[in-house]
């Protein structure tokens, strides 16, 4: 079967959670309808935006014009607030190497060594964005907001999951289960607004 839509990562992790972030407000859907960059070999785009928003539609727009295809992409990252919301758009290479996990955590973990847990504020942010063929444009946004952990905890998740602990939790993004992060995770929250426009656009190819 051909896939319905694209997603603009070569992250097997993203593709895997976001299918099951789009799954109930799209009854129907099965895993072939909805595939990866990587699956359909599109290369990655330079994402020279300034904000979440810009790099996620500089993903989708890529995408949708290499495979015909409806085409969605996201942009996340962390924002500490005491680094003035950095590492932001950096997120994925603030340490140099992008997508380089360990080599970030590091870096931040002992950027914020002297802070205090009353100033380890800090938030996940996502913008989310659909594309079509034929132009149609959609983002949302999604934010998760928690204090950082001083050293990494946990075994799921990825990127800054070890260090978040999202308000009203004990446990890091890491330590919940996918389906606990999901349910409550910037991404999930993003997505899930991205939905509907989603159902609209495949119910009418």
């Amino acid at each position: 079967m051909s896939p319905r839509l694209v997603l603009a990562t070569h992250n097997a992790h993203k593709v895997g959670e976001l299918r099951a972030i789009l799954a109930p407000g799209l009854p129907g859907l099965t895993e072939s309808d909805v595939v990866g960059a990587g699956d359909v070999g599109a290369p990655e785009p330079v994402e020279d935006g300034v904000t979440f928003a810009e790099n996620a539609l500089i993903k989708a727009r890529a995408l949708a014009a290499f495979t015909g295809l409806p085409a969605v992409a996201d942009d996340s990252g962390l924002a500490v607030d005491v680094l003035g919301g950095a590492p932001g758009i950096f997120s994925a290479r603030w340490s140099g190497r992008h997508g380089d996990d360990a080599a970030n955590l590091a870096l931040l973990l002992a950027q914020l060594a002297d802070v205090r847990p009353e100033h380890r504020g800090a938030r996940f942010v996502c913008a989310a964005a659909l594309v079509t063929p034929d132009g149609v444009e959609h983002v949302e946004h999604g934010s998760l907001i928690g204090v950082l952990a001083t050293a990494p905890r946990g075994e799921h998740g990825f990127g800054y999951d070890p260090v978040l602990v999202p308000t009203n939790e004990t446990r890091t993004c890491a330590e919940l289960t996918p389906e606990e992060k999901n349910a409550i995770s910037h991404r999930g929250q993003a997505f899930r607004a991205l939905a509907p426009a989603i159902a609209r656009v495949l119910s009418a190819g």
